[in-house]
């Protein structure tokens, strides 16, 4: 008999409609309304003020050195208004990667085994942020090709606060490869010579559309969309999703956020932040957030709670 793990029933669960799953895997994208509840949006929303303003420590954050820092100082102490993978030193981090109502959409994308990668917190202030076209698969490699964001938005997000905006149906280009020879030997997502246009990108992620080689390749699906959100709203995106965001332009509002990315857990990952690892791939630094895997993991350095099922096969 087969293995087919059948997923776990909670009364919070939220269960995925096929002409959603439809969406995601024909336009690339998918947007849940109000998938995260009040109460936890009120928590991950302070606890990113907190980060901030500096009312708690951060392992590799310099410390406020004035009791009443101006914008400027408290922009200019996070470096691109952003963190990374702090679900690997604080409590808060890996319970909102690993929220239950975010696997329940990421298992039914990707899953059933879904594998937790990246935490990235977004904080967006007046006159910031904004970031070019890009693919998140370019940056962070799965294989097979698995890869899933899920960007939780926590303020009213717009295109006057620098929403995202997506190339709908972009999906379905290739990655178009790190123009270094360094990085192609990490790990090629296609094959080598098998495309006849497929340029080597030295410009993902760069603000200026006329420098950014992949602003040709979005043009080809019209007009982006704007990812108009509000607190608890999740947009979840294919890896080969072109999408870009614009710098805040409003004068006092915020656009805070929390993206997580994941993959099906028995995807091989050569990747891990830049941090070393041993072998061919950093599965084990990875958390098993959902189902199985016959491959290494790690497991919740807080304890917040995961769904794992026992799979024959990884014996």
């Amino acid at each position: 008999m087969g293995y087919a793990p059948k997923a776990t029933q909670r009364e919070d669960r939220y269960m995925v409609k096929v002409d959603e799953y439809a969406h995601y895997h024909g336009k690339g994208y998918l947007i849940v309304r109000g998938l995260i509840e009040k109460q936890d949006v009120e928590r991950l929303q302070k606890w990113e003020d907190d980060l901030y303003y500096g009312h708690m420590l951060v392992p590799g954050l310099d410390p406020l050195d004035t009791a009443n820092p101006t914008p400027e100082q408290l922009a200019n102490r996070i470096a691109g208004n952003r963190i990374h993978m702090l679900h690997r030193k604080d409590h808060t981090a890996e319970w909102g990667l690993l929220h239950p109502r975010v696997l329940d959409v990421a298992e039914a994308l990707v899953g059933p085994d879904v594998i937790a990668l990246q935490s990235m917190v977004f904080f967006n202030p007046p006159g910031r942020g904004g970031q070019g076209w890009h693919q998140d698969s370019f940056y962070i490699r799965t294989f097979p090709d698995t890869l899933v964001g899920a960007w939780i938005a926590l303020d009213v997000v717009d295109e006057e606060n620098g929403c995202l905006w997506v190339a709908s149906g972009s999906h379905a280009e290739p990655i178009y490869p790190p123009f270094t020879q360094e990085a192609l030997a990490n790990g090629s997502m296609h094959a080598h010579g098998a495309f006849a246009d497929l340029f080597l990108n030295s410009t993902a992620s760069n603000s200026n559309d006329d420098v950014n080689e992949l602003t040709k390749v979005a043009a080809k699906y019209g007009n982006p969309v704007p990812g108009i959100m509000h607190p608890g709203d999740v947009l979840f995106f294919h890896s080969h999703l072109l999408h870009r965001s614009f710098p805040n332009k409003t004068a006092d509002r915020f656009r805070r956020s929390y993206v997580c990315h994941y993959s099906n857990a028995r995807s091989w990952i050569p990747w891990n932040h830049g941090e070393p690892f041993e072998g061919d791939a950093a599965n084990e630094h990875h958390i098993l957030a959902r189902g199985a895997t016959h491959l290494p993991y790690a497991k919740p350095v807080f304890g917040t709670p995961v769904d794992l099922n026992q799979d024959p096969y990884s014996l």
